[in-house]
């Protein structure tokens, strides 16, 4: 067998958007991630099917893996063939030991690749509105540890150059220290009044930041309980923060989202939810798949095979779409075949999908639900004619049942099925249980009733009760309805039935008491 490769990777600070293309490159083909707490687990979701991952911790003086383990580890891992990405935060060349570990696989003769993260000496200072040089103030700046080493003191720190002779000093890992940096800076000449930051948790959703002076900051931090991970920042750019701080003024900043979507959907609503500065926590409790049911085969196979008898298609959803057309071309259906019939699509994001695959729906209700499709179309579908409805299997009867009775002959056929979904119902339910998470979405009926569901199977005696406290909001009147009937009286309802309907939902819930 082969030597393997292992690839030292900057994570950023935390923020898992901040990785480089590079850094993302290597672990999207990783046969096992070696990563610790400061980066971003978020950016595991990113591996391949199969590969595996090994937590190392790396907790300050409390580590889950000396550093010649982990050093042993990525050595035993690449003999054994494997693609290796050693995941660590920020940058790894500063203060991060990857010299060490480059230094071990040197030896071993395994080929390795160091490539750089976005350092926290610099991201985090500027997440909290602190460039660390400014031509009005400073074009110098120094990044140092403030952790103690055995063989490491402060007194090999030449302080009075620090003092004296640097704009912006930026400390990393020296939260437990902070009083003795003081203290050292001012002896050395450096002014007590000269301002000075401390951010907690920097780029993360918890992120905190108090501002001081070089006399006060370490009372401050101390009164906060500020612990690692933090960085300290020393210097007069720090008067910049009142003016430009931006990351903490985010509506959604500070809130930890449950997105309840199915996996190929979940990405838009995740995407918005960080773009206003909350943290998206993906849990698809629904699995789409093609009919499994050889009834629901058959009926289908019925349907397509005289796509010229139908006068109108009636689309309820982009799956529905999806799924449809996917169909066709897997089995050789020539489109075209639909040139006589009109198409009517419930809301903006399914006219969307049809005109993507080049088709213009003929009709969009005023309210995008099923009743405002019914009522939209009174007029338009008259007694006699055929209708087509593909949707789901657990899809509501309204359509088909309203038209039916006015002398319409409808075929409803199961183009998807919508399933429970499981997989990381115990991360969930470990956050809910933690007071972790402050909000949940719901798209549809279906993932109100699956999100229960799939806590109840976890072992939540009562999900009700954890969900709760909560803010929930859902895109419309009938998902609404479906929390109701699960006990629920305080949600919010989007006032249009869009995704951008639902994260101004989202926002108004985050300046609400109710969302903490």
């Amino acid at each position: 067998m082969g030597k393997g490769k292992v690839y030292l990777v900057g994570a950023g600070p935390g923020d898992p958007k901040l990785i480089t293309l590079k850094g993302l490159e290597a672990i999207q083909k990783a046969d096992v991630i070696v990563y610790d707490r400061l980066a971003s687990p978020r950016l595991l979701k990113h591996r391949k099917p199969g590969a595996g991952t090994i937590f190392v911790g790396k907790h300050p003086d409390k580590h889950m893996m000396k550093q010649e383990d982990i050093n042993r580890l990525l050595v035993n891992l690449a003999l054994e063939g494997k693609i290796v990405v050693r995941l660590k935060g920020g940058d790894p060349s500063i203060f991060g030991r990857v010299g060490e570990e480059a230094e071990q696989l040197k030896e071993h003769r395994i080929p390795y690749e160091m490539i750089p993260g976005i350092t926290s000496a610099i991201a985090v200072p500027a997440y909290a509105g602190i460039p660390v040089t400014h031509r009005d103030f400073t074009s110098t700046f120094a990044i140092v540890t403030g952790h103690e080493y055995p063989n490491k003191t402060y007194s090999k720190l030449d302080w009075e150059h620090l003092a004296k002779g640097i704009g912006t000093i930026v400390f990393l890992m020296g939260v437990a220290n902070l009083s003795n940096i003081c203290e050292r800076l001012i002896s050395h000449g450096k002014s007590p009044d000269t301002p000075a930051a401390i951010i907690c948790m920097g780029t993360w959703m918890e992120q905190e930041t108090i501002t001081g002076t070089l006399r006060t900051i370490s009372g401050k931090a101390l009164e906060a309980n500020f612990t690692s991970p933090a960085v300290i920042i020393i210097g007069e750019v720090v008067r910049l923060r009142d003016k430009l701080s931006w990351f903490e003024q985010k509506p959604l900043f500070g809130k930890r989202i449950l997105v309840t979507r199915a996996r190929s959907q979940a990405s838009e609503l995740a995407a918005k939810i960080e773009d206003l500065g909350g943290e998206p926590v993906e849990f698809p409790v629904i699995s789409l798949r093609e009919p499994s049911r050889p009834e629901a085969i058959r009926a289908l196979e019925q349907a397509v095979s005289c796509l010229e008898l139908y006068n109108w298609i009636l689309f309820t959803s982009v799956n529905g779409v999806d799924f449809f057309f996917e169909y066709l071309t897997k089995h050789h259906i020539d489109i075209r075949r639909l040139y006589g019939a009109k198409i009517a699509a419930v809301g903006p994001a399914t006219a969307d999908a049809l005109r993507n695959r080049g088709l213009i729906p003929d009709f969009i209700p005023r309210e995008f639900v099923a009743e405002g499709l019914l009522a939209g179309l009174e007029e338009h579908i008259r007694s006699g004619q055929h209708v087509l409805l593909p949707t789901a299997n657990i899809a509501r009867k309204l359509l088909e049942e309203n038209f039916s009775r006015r002398g319409v002959h409808v075929t409803k056929v199961d183009v998807y099925e919508n399933v429970l979904s499981t997989e990381g119902v115990e991360e969930v339910l470990e956050l809910l249980r933690d007071g972790a998470l402050h909000a949940v979405t719901f798209t549809s009926s279906s993932t109100v009733n699956n999100l229960l569901e799939a806590l109840r199977q976890a072992g939540a005696v009562n999900p009700q009760e954890l969900l709760a406290p909560l803010e929930l909001v859902c895109i419309g009147p009938k998902t609404a309805e479906t929390l109701h009937k699960n006990g629920f009286s305080r949600y919010r309802t989007a006032a249009e039935a869009t995704i951008d309907s639902l994260v101004e939902a989202l926002q108004a819930g985050a300046g609400s008491d109710s969302f903490f």
